[in-house]
């Protein structure tokens, strides 16, 4: 195996039974299909499929079809002949002449036009296909290995993608669990990545995440899997103290009380009894909006026993926004509003 692949790191039930998959399918020289939510890992098992074949030897190959267009992803793939287009000076091998007995990997494949597909399908019935301007038909001998994030038996459903295509992409099929699924491997997979960044620190050791760190990552829902969770992990640990234990995660590192919103972005309703009607008129209104913010933030910390995290959740807020209102009506100077847990 080769070591650059041989990161599929799990003990979780969801992930031992997608590597036995890949055991089973490796060896064969049929299409494989890998499906997946984003930063789910589907390269990883692309390549772990190739180095446990008999091809391991050959090329491994890979293409995004959505970082490139339509015109430029048939070249890409399929190669061209000298003067086929403006520019186009001398032949380009493209990605199945030069991955000939080994494997390609194509990912993103749901975004790639009806000529791309009919000429995939081709491939992989007869293994021939022409360069883009060219007459001449050539053969190669490539395993493909193909990945999405989205549904293709309904986009094949709607006309958006093609059933023969489909078809024969699906001889099988590998559809990995997303992490909030894998709730056993989070720490796991955490530790591994800190680990590893504090060596690229040059730092001696991990001195470990505390019970709270520990909460935040296993209580996220890890919207953008494993490759966030490499991410968020990483910057802790680059911020964190060399010798000290992990006290805290920041997920979004956008989190701010001075992040600009999007135009059209709806205002953040907070949790809470709408303020009486003044019985008087005429009132200060700046005072008004102030006596009421105060009042909804301290009866928060109050529920939340002045937990400023979970009064945060309480009213909506990030973090880092009740740390902004604090500070806006000098509610930090409490003895009571505190950080952590319970006081």
């Amino acid at each position: 195996m080769h070591p650059e692949h041989d990161r599929l790191l799990g003990e979780s039930h969801a992930i031992l039974r997608v590597l036995d998959d890949v055991s089973r399918a490796a060896p064969l020289d049929k299409p494989v299909l890998i499906v997946g939510e984003r930063g789910t890992g589907k390269e990883l098992i692309a390549a772990r499929l190739h180095y446990l074949s008999n091809r391991w030897e050959g090329q491994f190959l890979k293409l995004n079809c959505a970082a490139i267009s339509d015109t430029l992803l048939e070249t890409e793939l399929f190669g061209h002949e000298a003067g086929a287009f403006t520019g186009a000076t001398r032949v380009h091998q493209g990605r199945f002449e030069r991955a000939d007995g080994g494997t390609l990997f194509l990912d993103e494949l749901a975004n790639t036009s009806k000529l791309v597909q009919e000429k995939l399908l081709r491939v992989i019935e007869y293994g021939e296909y022409e360069r883009v301007g060219g007459s001449r038909t050539l053969k190669c001998n490539v395993r493909l290995i193909a990945a999405t994030n989205e549904d293709l038996p309904a986009l094949a459903r709607s006309g958006r993608f093609r059933h023969d295509l489909l078809d024969r992409l699906a001889f099988d099929v590998i559809t990995l669990p997303p992490l909030r699924t894998r709730e056993t491997d989070i720490l796991l997979l955490a530790e591994h990545f800190a680990i590893n960044m504090a060596n690229e620190l040059g730092r001696d050791l991990f001195a470990g995440f505390s019970a709270n760190a520990r909460r935040q990552l296993l209580e996220h829902d890890w919207p953008g899997n494993v490759r966030e969770l490499k991410n968020v992990v990483e910057r802790a640990v680059y911020r964190g103290a060399p010798e000290a234990e992990i006290e805290e995660i920041v997920l979004d590192p956008f989190e701010s009380p001075f992040r600009p919103q999007a135009p059209g972005t709806p205002a953040i309703h907070p949790v809470g009894t709408a303020p009486a009607a003044p019985t008087t008129w005429p009132v200060d209104f700046k005072d008004a909006v102030q006596a009421f913010e105060t009042d909804l933030l301290e009866r928060a910390l109050r529920e939340a026993r002045h937990n400023q995290r979970r009064a945060a959740e309480l009213l909506g807020l990030t973090y880092d926004q009740l740390r902004g209102y604090l500070k806006k009506y000098e509610l930090l100077k409490s003895p009571r509003a505190n950080e952590g847990g319970n006081p």
